[in-house]
């Protein structure tokens, strides 16, 4: 049985083969599928033939001669509805054609499909994580780069998408880049519980492959064997390697909202790239879209979704049914697949961001004054007012200067009750934009260490 990922590179899809590296994609094709199922049964011989349970020169014999056709695995399948039957014919006609017949009852011996198949995916999985890390190593890199470009840049902070406190725009890059050091601790976590094998045989008693063979198999395979097994490998691993795929992806559309909110024309403070040639929209000349955001915020969905699914395949019936096979053959490339180009695509977001600091200013000062209502409401408690009172005299000039539109500390400098507990001074203090982001330093200190 086999399933076709919405991400298969094979169809040549440009949007992926732009931005994918092409390893990954050749990673999930039937063609490497089929070759690590070989290598899984290669290195059973071999062992088996150390500790003398399988002739050497079978083993010898297999390593040269044993192959397989993808093709005629198909053809073979579509009669017997049998993947690992299929694939095992298809390596014994291979060993016949080079005249080596006899040594292929010792392929695959004392083996059940699941231990191959498991087994092997765990090497596939290992193969798909490599460039994943290396993306996220990468993105990791960019953010900590652009974070100390704009480590002073002047912004105002919102929450709820409204005006709050100033920041800088190099802070919010530190809590992404700070958030993808965390991605890295986690996947780095999920990819070493999947380096796992198991060859325990039908219902992983080891009945037929001792617990010695078994260690030493996945040692050539460059596996850990699993302390316990049923049939199958335990989905718990896989489910806890993708639900890090989704997190990750949810992540990448944290970033990819922030900067769609960035580009509304009524902020205007960065945007993606947008090139001399690109078009925004068929109807509007103007249009500069924030697409690929969008694009990323979208995809997230599907591999959250994925997520879902490797939940559901945890619960198998007793030592095993074949529930979580047809939906790993989807999540599984899809996720890693995914995962990779939305990586790539976020660097390469982040890397051709464009900021505007001037916009950033004109935007902080858009209101006013009203970002330093809380310090304002600080410097009045200091001064032995309480502070549910201290409240009530900076809120009721702050909504008449929202209401107004007009100048905050024009209003409270003439407020009677602010103006007889503060001085000029106390002002100043309380609308100091520099006394509002004094420790920027000391949060990049503690993100990025000593410079």
């Amino acid at each position: 049985m086999r399933f076709v990922s919405s991400l298969d590179l094979r169809e040549d899809k440009a949007m992926i083969a732009r931005y994918t590296r092409p390893a990954l994609g050749l990673i999930w094709s039937e063609q490497n599928k089929y070759r690590q199922w070989l290598e899984v049964e290669l290195r059973a011989s071999e062992s088996l033939a150390e500790l003398g349970e399988v002739p050497r020169e079978a083993a010898i014999a297999l390593r040269q001669h044993a192959g397989f056709d993808v093709a005629r695995i198909e053809a073979i399948e579509a009669e017997v509805r049998h993947d690992v039957i299929a694939f095992l014919t298809s390596v014994s006609e291979k060993m016949a054609e080079a005249g080596a017949a006899e040594h292929s009852r010792w392929f695959h011996y004392g083996l059940t499909s699941n231990d191959v198949v498991d087994t092997a995916q765990a090497l596939l999985l290992k193969q798909a994580s490599e460039p994943i890390s290396e993306q996220l190593a990468e993105l990791h890199g960019i953010l900590r780069e652009r974070a100390f470009e704009f480590k002073n840049t002047v912004m105002v902070g919102r929450t709820h998408g409204v005006h709050a406190e100033p920041t800088t725009f190099g802070l919010k890059l530190a809590v992404w880049y700070s958030e993808i050091g965390r991605h890295i601790e986690r996947f780095d976590a999920a990819r070493e519980q999947m380096r796992v094998g198991k060859l325990s045989g039908a219902v992983g008693t080891l009945a037929h492959i001792s617990p010695e063979a078994e260690a030493r198999i996945c040692s050539k395979l460059g596996l850990l064997p699993t302390a316990v097994s049923t049939q199958v490998i335990q989905r718990d691993r896989h489910a806890h390697y993708v639900s890090n795929l989704a997190n990750i992806a949810a992540t990448i559309e944290k970033i990819a909202v922030e900067v769609r909110h960035l580009q509304r024309t009524e902020v205007r403070e960065a945007q993606e790239y947008f090139s001399k040639t690109q078009k925004g929209s068929s109807a509007m000349p103007h249009k500069k879209n924030p697409i690929v955001s969008e694009q990323l915020s979208g995809l997230a969905r599907v591999v959250r979704a994925n997520a879902v699914a490797a939940f559901e395949n945890v619960a198998l019936w007793h030592e095993r049914d074949i529930s979580h096979s047809s939906v790993e053959r989807v999540i599984l490339a899809d996720s890693t697949t995914l995962v990779d180009y939305m990586l790539a695509k976020t660097c390469d977001l982040v890397r051709r961001l464009l900021v505007y600091p001037k916009r950033m200013a004109k935007n902080l000062e858009s209101n006013g004054g009203l970002v330093y209502s809380g310090q304002l409401l600080l410097e009045i408690a200091s001064k032995g007012v309480l502070r549910e009172k201290a409240y009530r005299w900076v809120q009721r000039n702050a909504l008449r200067a929202w209401e107004e539109d007009g100048s905050f500390r024009d209003l409270v400098e003439q407020d009677e009750e602010i103006r007889a507990v503060l001085g000029p001074e106390d002002y100043d203090r309380a609308f100091s934009l520099e006394r509002q982001l004094r420790n920027v330093d000391a949060i990049f200190e503690r993100v990025f260490g000593s410079q």
